[in-house]
């Protein structure tokens, strides 16, 4: 497996975010499920690092949570705001826009 720990912890914020806007709702346990799932293991997302993350992205107003019953068990589901949403537009931008500067600084061809 890759450390890509040092890497991924820039960009928890936007994964998150992507997460929540492609998928409606999630709770915890769901989206550290979803990084492992999508990247074949390499990246495991802590729960140590997954909820203050939360907690800062609703303090800012990008994501709302609510509790919802699951069976005999309460969940807490995270979903995106209206600012949210536009934030996350804005992310994947820049994102993109900076992965194409670091292929070029490291002479990397995207794999097609």
């Amino acid at each position: 497996m890759n450390d890509n720990s040092q890497l991924f912890k820039g960009t928890l914020t936007t994964v998150v975010l992507k997460l929540l806007n492609d998928n409606k709702k999630m709770y915890g346990y769901e989206i550290t499920r979803k990084v492992k799932e999508l990247t074949n293991g390499n990246i495991q997302l802590t729960e140590g690092a997954l909820y203050p993350a939360l907690h800062k992205l609703e303090a800012d107003g990008l994501i709302e949570s609510s509790i919802e019953l699951a069976g005999n068990r309460q969940r807490k589901y995270y979903h995106l705001t209206k600012t949210g949403k536009k934030e996350i537009k804005l992310k994947l931008a820049d994102f993109s826009s900076f992965i194409a500067d670091i292929q070029n600084i490291l002479n990397l061809k995207p794999s097609l």
